[in-house]
């Protein structure tokens, strides 16, 4: 564990947000599969979503790498929000995009997910701060990226509240589905 963060292991109203341990997994996984079945309507598709089935494999064995919790006065976890060194990878995504974002120099954030009844209290954004609090103290990460689905709501006015767009996938589509690409300043907190 990365000893950093514990110093900012913080309250946000009743919740504490706060690297995740092994015991926090289940709910964890529980706050992801809930999402990407909820929100998403995709389902668990093991292409996309391997690290949410393994995620001490991907966010709690590799040094580089974090999962954040975010849990309510009860113990319960509520919200979840990931790094790893993983760019995006081509294909699926444009081959410049890839390039533009390496594998080991770009900090991609991913899983950053709240369960509804927890929604519109500053969670997401203080998983955001310290996601990038850890990028930053890092000190091998060169930028931070992410992708998100426009068509969940709230989900591109928040990151575009931390970030840049660096590419719209819905230009051009013609039906309005596609995944928007951002960028975030590395270190900022929120």
């Amino acid at each position: 564990m990365v000893a950093w963060l514990n110093a900012y292991d913080v309250q946000v109203r009743t919740y504490s947000v706060r690297p995740a341990t092994a015991a926090d997994l289940d709910q964890a996984r529980s706050v992801m599969l809930d999402t990407v079945y909820r929100d998403f309507g995709t389902g668990y598709v093991p292409r996309w979503h391997a690290d949410i089935v393994d995620p001490a494999g991907a966010y709690l064995a590799p040094a580089r790498h974090t999962l954040l919790v975010a849990v309510d006065a009860d113990g319960r976890v509520v919200g979840t929000g990931a790094l790893d060194a993983r760019g995006p990878q081509h294909p699926p995504n444009p081959r410049w995009l890839a390039e533009r974002y390496p594998s080991g120099r770009t900090a991609q954030l991913r899983r950053v997910y709240v369960r509804p009844g927890h929604r519109r209290r500053g969670i997401a954004r203080e998983l955001v701060a310290r996601l990038l609090e850890f990028a930053a103290a890092d000190g091998g990460y060169r930028s931070v990226y992410l992708h998100t689905d426009p068509a969940v709501p709230g989900a591109e006015p928040f990151w575009r509240s931390f970030g840049a767009v660096v590419h719209d996938e819905r230009r051009g589509a013609g039906d309005g589905q596609g995944i928007v690409h951002f960028e975030l300043p590395l270190g900022r907190t929120a």
